[in-house]
């Protein structure tokens, strides 16, 4: 019988144990739909109100990351909820036997929370990226999702942040408690940075969404729907920043490919989740 968390509104979260499937050794969760990512969110919210998690949303260029370093393969398979970001996952997912997974894309996830995060009052924290960014990316929330709450946001600099930065961030987030932290350090940074400072928080969760806020305020569009259905998606991005992406695709897609192939030929990743 599905446990049930009843919530101030009256309805419920389901607090079904969650499937998953596991590529080149990394833990990808079966999620339906974006709802249901949603509702697992708020759910751990209602249940944990003092306690922090935090949330991966993979692409071939995380799994190769953490095929590659163990300690970001244990970053993934930690998390609350490993989300299936690029199609290759969820088909990949689907071939394997998860025949309930679907896409969760990560800049879509941060619009839709957002949108149903108004009727139940969750604040949200902005950390990444660079301080027009953010002024532009508020002034869009507020357009679009006029009721959202905003906790705060933080343009951190762009290089390694010192142990004191650190700290204050940190008792930043802390003081304004937001639910949900949404990080734009671009991974694998983000991963690490996350990892590292999640434990430290009072509550909430955090998820890194790499180029989510430019998605939001439009600097990076959205692929052509037949593009996303034919896994294509990443061909689309590249071609909006061909130098910056130039390595992760020529270099990296190649490596993917390859861990796929041995995955499927040597059923290797059906073994177990390697933390």
């Amino acid at each position: 019988m599905l446990k049930l968390v009843e919530t101030l509104s009256g309805t419920f979260v389901n607090n079904k144990s969650l499937s998953n499937t596991v590529i080149a050794g990394s833990r990808i969760d079966s999620l339906r739909s974006y709802k249901e990512a949603y509702d697992r969110l708020r759910g751990f919210l209602l249940r944990h109100p003092d306690e922090a998690a935090y949330v991966t949303v993979n692409n071939a260029h995380t799994i190769v990351e953490a095929a590659l370093h163990d300690d970001f393969r244990k970053i993934i398979n930690n998390s609350l909820l490993s989300l299936a970001d690029g199609r290759p996952l969820s088909v990949l997912g689907k071939l394997k036997g998860a025949g309930d997974m679907n896409r969760i894309f990560g800049p879509t996830l941060l619009e839709t929370t957002l949108e149903w995060s108004q009727e139940h009052h969750l604040k949200h924290y902005f950390f990444g990226t660079r301080e027009h960014t953010l002024q532009r990316l508020k002034k869009e929330i507020n357009r679009r999702f006029p009721k959202t709450q905003i906790a705060g946001m933080m343009a951190p600099p762009f290089r390694e942040f010192s142990d004191q930065e650190n700290r204050s961030y940190i008792d930043h987030i802390n003081e304004t408690r937001p639910d949900i932290i949404w990080v734009s350090l671009g991974a694998p940074k983000q991963e690490r940075w996350i990892f590292e400072h999640y434990k430290y928080l009072n509550h909430g969760i955090m998820i890194g969404i790499g180029a989510g806020f430019s998605y939001l305020i439009g600097d990076i569009k959205h692929a052509p729907k037949w593009m996303k259905v034919m896994a294509l998606e990443w061909l689309y991005r590249w071609s909006q920043e061909p130098k910056r992406l130039a390595k992760r695709y020529m270099v990296g897609n190649p490596m993917f490919i390859y861990l796929v192939l041995r995955d499927l030929l040597t059923k290797k990743s059906d073994d177990h989740v390697r933390t």
